[in-house]
């Protein structure tokens, strides 16, 4: 499956974009914005029947939304690239349950955290992975051919989830080649006020995840939706 059209620049239609998870909070939110951008959305869940009442809910938030709904293995292909917004603890299953779903030059985009918080712990708190990160986890999983990619592991849910809401902020972007980066980067940035940033390979996925707990810490303190955001980079392209 090629992923040359989902880097499609913006006047251009992208292909649908699948959110496996999409009945979550950050999954649901990013459904709202790509919807509210015009980007054709289906919502992956266990049951299909969950993934289309969020759908429809997304369809009521974004009026003339292209979303809908499906059972995770069916959302899966339909699009190059894949979101994954599951919690941690639900990743491995869900890879597992995928592994027929996903087909060689998919991107897979693994948005997971391995948190305490999926263990009923605290979401402040990190958890080990033998791997090294949850996205590294995912590659090992992934069939062969299937790019994991990771990202997205800084913006807030309910920020995200409210279309009047404001974003401006950074989002990490790792992977292995830019090759695979590149698209993931596109649909991000379709996203108004979501600038996507090169952080390099797919181990430095290990440093990104661990900014979740740390955001959470700040935000709880704070009462806010505090995002991240780098100075000083220069004006340039770099997935060009």
């Amino acid at each position: 499956m090629s992923t040359d059209n989902a880097a499609a620049g913006d006047g251009e239609k992208l292909p649908p974009v699948p959110i496996i998870g999409g009945t979550g909070a950050l999954g649901y939110g990013l459904a709202v914005r790509w919807a509210k951008a015009g980007i054709e959305v289906v919502i992956g869940s266990r049951d299909p029947g969950r993934a289309e009442e969020a759908a429809e809910k997304v369809r009521g938030t974004v009026p003339g939304a292209s979303v809908s709904g499906l059972g995770n293995g069916e959302a899966a292909g339909r699009g190059p690239v894949v979101f994954l917004t599951v919690p941690f603890r639900a990743q491995s299953e869900t890879l597992n349950n995928l592994r027929e779903a996903l087909a060689p030059e998919q991107i897979l985009v693994d948005c997971t955290v391995p948190l305490a918080a999926a263990v009923s712990g605290k979401a402040t708190r990190s958890l080990g992975v033998w791997q090294g990160s949850a996205a590294e986890q995912a590659q090992e999983m992934v069939p062969e051919g299937v790019a994991v990619v990771s990202a997205l592991h800084t913006v807030g849910a309910p920020t995200l989830a409210d279309p009047g809401a404001s974003l401006g902020e950074d989002v990490l972007v790792c992977g292995d080649k830019k090759r695979h980066k590149a698209p993931v980067a596109r649909l991000i940035e379709r996203i108004e006020g979501l600038r996507a940033v090169n952080a390099g390979p797919l181990e430095m996925a290990r440093i990104a995840e661990q900014l979740t707990p740390l955001l959470i810490s700040v935000n709880v303190r704070y009462k806010a939706h505090a995002g991240l955001r780098l100075v000083n980079l220069p004006e340039t392209d770099p997935w060009a």
